[in-house]
C-alpha cells in the first residue's frame, strides 16, 4: 500500500460549473489558504484546478484528484471510465480517486479494469468512493490504498442514511484489512469531526463547510429562519 497522504485534515477544494467560485484562480487561492491553516491535503476536481493547485501551494502537500463526469448510462460521475483516470495520471494529482460502488460504470468500464491500468501505467496511489461495507471489502481486496466513505447516503441504496456515520466509520476500521480508511462526507461541525476522530480515523476530508461560500452561509441563515425570537414582529 502506498502512503501518501498524512495523519490528519485534507480540505475538498470544488467547485462546479453553476457555482460562483468556479473558474479563474479562486479554488488555487482556497487550496493555499486551507494549507496554510494546516491542512495536509487537498482534494479537487479537474486536471485545470489539480495543476493550478500544486503551483499554488508548491507541490508541498499531495493533492487527491478526481474528474466529475456525468454519463448517460450510469449514474457514476466521479472519474467513471478510463478517459478520466488517463487524464488524471497525466496531472500533478498524487493520488487518483474514483467511485468504487458496485453499481455499472458507463462505456464497459469496471472498477478492476481502472484499478490494472493504473498499477500499470502509473505510480499514483488510489482512493476508493465508496457507501457500504461489501464495496469497502471489494475495493480492499482489489488493492486500494485508501478506501473513503464519499458516496456514503449519496447511491440509491444508501439514500437517507445520516452522515457522517460513525458506526459505519468504526465497521470499516474493524474489517478493511489493507487500505487506509479515511471518512468524508457530512462533517459540518466541530462536533460530528470529534465523533469520526473518536472512532479511530485517523484521515479526514472535509469540503463544503470550508469552502462552498452558499452552503455555508445557508446553514447560518436557516438559524435565523427557525429563531422564534427573530421571526417574532415584537
Amino acid at each position: 500500500m502506498k502512503k501518501i497522504l498524512p495523519k490528519g485534515l485534507v480540505v475538498s477544494c470544488q467547485a462546479l460549473r453553476h457555482e460562483p467560485l468556479y473558474g479563474g484562480k479562486t479554488i488555487p487561492k482556497i487550496a493555499r489558504a486551507v494549507m496554510l491553516g494546516g491542512a495536509v491535503g487537498i482534494r479537487a476536481n479537474s486536471t485545470r484546478d489539480i495543476n493550478a493547485i500544486y503551483k499554488y501551494v508548491e507541490g508541498s502537500i499531495p493533492i487527491i484528484g478526481l474528474i466529475k463526469k456525468d454519463y448517460p448510462d450510469s449514474p457514476v460521475y466521479i472519474t467513471p471510465t478510463l478517459k478520466e483516470v488517463k487524464a488524471l495520471i497525466n496531472s500533478k494529482c498524487d493520488v487518483i480517486a474514483f467511485d468504487a460502488t458496485l453499481r455499472p460504470r458507463p462505456k464497459g468500464a469496471t472498477v478492476e479494469g481502472l484499478v490494472r491500468y493504473i498499477r500499470e501505467n502509473s505510480d499514483k496511489a488510489i482512493m476508493a468512493d465508496i457507501a457500504t461495507l461489501d464495496e469497502a471489502m471489494a475495493a480492499d481486496a482489489l488493492g486500494f490504498d485508501y478506501i473513503s466513505t464519499t458516496l456514503r447516503s449519496y447511491t440509491e441504496e444508501t439514500a437517507g442514511f445520516e452522515i457522517p456515520d460513525p458506526a459505519f466509520c468504526k465497521s470499516l476500521l474493524d474489517n478493511v484489512r489493507n487500505a487506509t480508511v479515511v471518512a468524508e462526507g457530512g462533517i459540518g461541525s466541530f462536533a460530528s469531526l470529534r465523533e469520526v476522530l473518536d472512532t479511530g480515523i485517523k484521515h479526514v476530508i472535509i469540503g463544503g463547510a470550508i469552502t462552498r461560500p452558499v452552503q455555508i452561509t445557508q446553514s447560518f441563515v436557516n438559524v435565523f429562519k427557525t429563531n422564534e425570537r427573530f421571526m417574532s414582529d415584537d
